[in-house]
């Protein structure tokens, strides 16, 4: 009787699941997991669809030869986003994952071997200014106070709230004149400091992005104060902690995730979504769908055109779609250790080359480089005496018209030769691993139109009201989180995605009720 009566509320709580409302996510990456988490935690059955084998989307994890190999996002701000998602599962974030702080951020290196080693204390950071260009130093602080405030108006005020219709827009019109939004980045950028370096150091931010700093609305200098407020950390034992923790949160609520369970088509009755197909035939019914997969793959590829009034073939095709990824990933037999945990290797041009990526698509001869070095941090992402990395180069979207499964091995070596030249000499002896992924990849692999890297570019008109909505302007019951929705790409901007996500998704005891 006593084994009975403890099992009665077990079975009582599996039934309560069983009748509630069943929201389908497509995806797991963070955007999909963080919404999964809020609507278990507000009562949906909630199961999550994952064309891979494992949970991250773009924060896939590879492991080979011993080496731990984060995909995408090595770069974690904003650890209270993370901390409320496993408050709302009754947890603690420190129970699961160890957040570590870096020191610096990134270092910054320029082609006269010169670096600007970009940190969080404020007495270094003015140092390293005053050393560059000392007549910059007033305009530094210039500079930190105006992002500080579009930090306040654009990411406090801004980041969570779901613009979804045109008086969202009009509510939001004063801060965005107090940001003075319809600057670029760099116009910002370039009022305060005239030193080209400091110039490129505190612009070239919005490339984490996906966004270009001669065209992204100044809004996005709020980057530069996320970081130095909130820091810039480290998971112990790589980002994909972060997306296995997330996915055991969601089972944790009752929820399931699933993987290799490639969606094929969102089905649609009266307007409305009903649940999804796979593509192996099998269909699951749904209250609701979100989707964390590409917005613009979404719609064009996953939702008959007769649904789609707003989001069209024409709309979607006309679309600003942001820079690719070329990343080389690789492990040593040896230690590289004047090089820190983030790197950014520049080449001589700036304006020319991002002009070439964004703007003409066309595949450059030169190029710049994130170098990715956990192991300076954390030696359990490789063997005993070994080194992880990535070098990251961003690219033209598919439009370049570049043949990459051909061409990716001569652009590789030409990265290595990079690298050799300037902070990784006798490489080649000392490789063990190496493979890459290529906008190629983005498209056939994680389903990103035109292989572009984070959907469209956060220009203006394809920001807050004008990017795609959280929740869908064709479908009823349809939303939307990620990179290529509101607020936008980076770790804390598709977190923030699922945040606004419950100010427009109804309660499940209504919708059960309809």
């Amino acid at each position: 009787m006593l084994m009975k009566s403890r099992a009665l509320p077990e079975e009582a709580a599996a039934a309560g699941r069983r009748a509630a409302p069943h929201a389908v996510v497509i995806g797991s990456g963070f955007g999909g997991l963080a919404a999964a988490v809020r609507l278990a935690a507000r009562g949906y059955r909630v199961t999550v669809l994952e064309k891979l084998d494992g949970p991250g989307g773009r924060a896939y994890v590879h492991r080979r030869g011993g080496h731990v190999f984060d995909a995408g996002p090595t770069i974690i701000t904003v650890p209270f986003l993370f901390e409320e998602l496993w408050t709302l599962a009754g947890r603690r974030l420190a129970d699961d994952v160890r957040l570590i702080a870096l020191d610096p951020f990134y270092r910054i290196r320029f082609t006269d071997g010169d670096h600007f080693d970009y940190s969080g204390d404020p007495a270094r950071l003015r140092a390293e200014v005053q050393r560059i260009s000392p007549g910059d130093a007033a305009g530094f602080e210039r500079f930190m106070a105006e992002a500080d405030q579009c930090y306040r108006l654009g990411f406090d005020a801004l980041g969570s709230k779901a613009f979804t219709t045109f008086g969202d827009l009009l509510a939001a019109a004063p801060s965005l004149v107090r940001m003075r939004g319809w600057r670029t980045l760099h116009q910002m950028v370039a009022r305060h400091l005239e030193h080209p370096k400091l110039r490129i150091a505190f612009s070239l931010q919005s490339l984490l992005i996906g966004g270009n700093p001669f065209s992204v609305t100044c809004v996005y200098s709020l980057i530069n104060a996320l970081e130095r407020l909130w820091g810039v950390h480290w998971a112990e034992g790589g980002t994909g902690q972060l997306a296995q923790g997330l996915a055991r949160l969601v089972d944790s609520l009752g929820g399931t995730v699933r993987y290799g369970a490639e969606v094929r088509r969102i089905e649609v009755d009266r307007g409305r979504a009903t649940g999804v197909t796979l593509a192996d035939g099998e269909r699951i019914a749904a209250d609701l769908v979100v989707s964390n997969a590409d917005t613009a793959w979404t719609y064009r590829h996953l939702i008959e055109p007769r649904h789609r009034r707003h989001w069209s073939d024409r709309r979607i095709e006309r679309g600003r779609y942001s820079m690719s990824l070329f990343v080389w990933y690789f492990g040593t037999s040896k230690r590289f250790d004047d090089v820190p945990h983030h790197m950014m290797v520049l080449t001589t041009r700036y304006r020319e080359l991002l002009a070439d990526i964004f703007r003409r698509h066309r595949l450059a001869e030169d190029f710049s480089l994130y170098l990715h070095r956990p192991t300076a941090t954390d030696p359990t992402m490789a063997p005993p005496g070994c080194d992880t990395f990535y070098a990251l180069a961003p690219v033209p979207h598919l439009a370049s018209g570049t043949d990459w499964p051909s061409f990716a091995e001569t652009y590789r070596r030409s990265i290595q030769e990079a690298l050799e030249r300037t902070v990784l000499p006798d490489l080649g002896r000392h490789l063990t691993e190496s493979f890459v992924t290529t906008p190629q990849d983005f498209h056939d692999r994680l389903l990103s139109f035109r292989g572009a890297a984070f959907g469209l570019e956060p220009v203006l008109l394809q920001s807050a009201w004008f990017r795609p909505h959280n929740r869908s302007e064709d479908i009823d019951r349809l939303y939307m989180v990620g990179a290529s929705t509101h607020p936008g790409a980076g770790v804390p901007g598709v977190l923030m995605s699922a945040k606004a996500l419950d100010s427009v998704v109804p309660d499940p005891t209504a919708l059960a009720r309809t």
